[in-house]
């Protein structure tokens, strides 16, 4: 009899224990405000993941980064385990240099926030060659450069690029130490305050896509946590639908816009959750681009990709 009461005990002791061990001690989750993602500024702070992950004692641990390859990099260090908004193009490329990144969730497709800015004098893409450009590498806007070029003929070697971050770029191109610059959103629109032009955009060029992602390992690891934090940021979009006033003075004041120019970055966003066959179409079409311009190395497999 006592020894099956000792059995019963070290087996839910077993049990528990396992149960514990499912559970990470802390999550770090990029902070990514630019160009408007308004479900990571909802969450962050309206404390949402702390209030989900209150339960198990998960300590939320929100990482400010700017640049995907900034992103790439904590990742592949362990560093980071989830981001709140990658673009596609650099989920591709990361994956292609074998640091597994998966798709979690959609967070939006805004075509309208990318564009190349010129000087007023720059008429057309072809007048960019021997220019200056500046602008973050490894990005959609990357993508976006490489794109516009070839569709005007014009190869990478053309034109003088300056990799560097977006705020960066702003700022060389006000600056006039820049023909042009790879900006987004808020950029865009303090570009063309100060009289410069948006010389082409995403859309209709390429297809742009920002998602929420995981780390591989951390998404095998830890399924329950990234199925949770995906529930969180459905949570946080429909919020901002729902209370738009309000979300779009929020993400005034986070990106210190007018909420003019937010309720406009707002609506160029187009925020989404459920990825669809065009998403996954609008995937292997940029792996395709990406391969041809050798900003990868080899294909993925674009399915195995998507977190299930």
């Amino acid at each position: 009899m006592m020894k099956k009461l000792f059995s019963i005990l070290f087996l839910g002791l077993f049990s528990l224990v396992a149960q514990c061990q499912t559970w990470p001690q802390q999550l770090n989750i990029t902070y990514v405000k630019a160009p408007f993602n308004i479900q990571n500024i909802v969450m962050k702070n309206q404390g949402l993941l702390e209030k989900e992950f209150a339960k198990e004692g998960i300590k939320i641990n929100w990482i400010p980064i700017k640049a995907g390859l900034n992103q790439v990099r904590g990742m592949a260090a362990g560093e980071i385990d989830m981001v709140a908004a990658m673009n596609t193009s650099t989920l591709l490329i990361a994956n292609s240099a074998g640091n597994r990144i998966v798709i979690v969730d959609g967070v939006a497709h805004p075509d309208d926030t990318f564009a190349i800015v010129a000087k007023p004098e720059i008429k057309n893409i072809v007048d960019l060659k021997g220019r200056q450009i500046v602008g973050p590498k490894g990005t959609v806007l990357h993508h976006l450069l490489s794109a516009a070029l070839k569709s005007s003929g014009i190869e990478m070697k053309d034109v003088k690029w300056v990799s560097m971050n977006l705020p960066a770029s702003l700022t060389t191109l006000l600056g006039g130490r820049a023909d042009a610059a790879l900006l987004a959103a808020g950029g865009i629109l303090a570009a063309e305050k100060a009289g410069f032009h948006a010389l082409v955009k995403a859309k209709g060029l390429i297809e742009t896509n920002l998602v929420l992602a995981a780390r591989g390992d951390f998404a095998k690891e830890y399924p329950d946590v990234v199925r949770r934090v995906a529930k969180v940021n459905r949570e946080a979009l429909q919020w901002a639908l729902t209370n738009k006033p309000q979300a779009i003075a929020l993400g005034a004041k986070e990106l210190q816009l007018s909420e003019e120019d937010a309720a406009k970055l707002f609506e160029w966003s187009h925020f989404y959750s459920d990825l669809t066959q065009k998403d996954i179409d609008a995937l292997q079409n940029s792996q395709r681009f990406l391969l041809e311009q050798k900003m990868m190395n080899r294909s993925v497999d674009i399915n195995t990709l998507i977190f299930k």
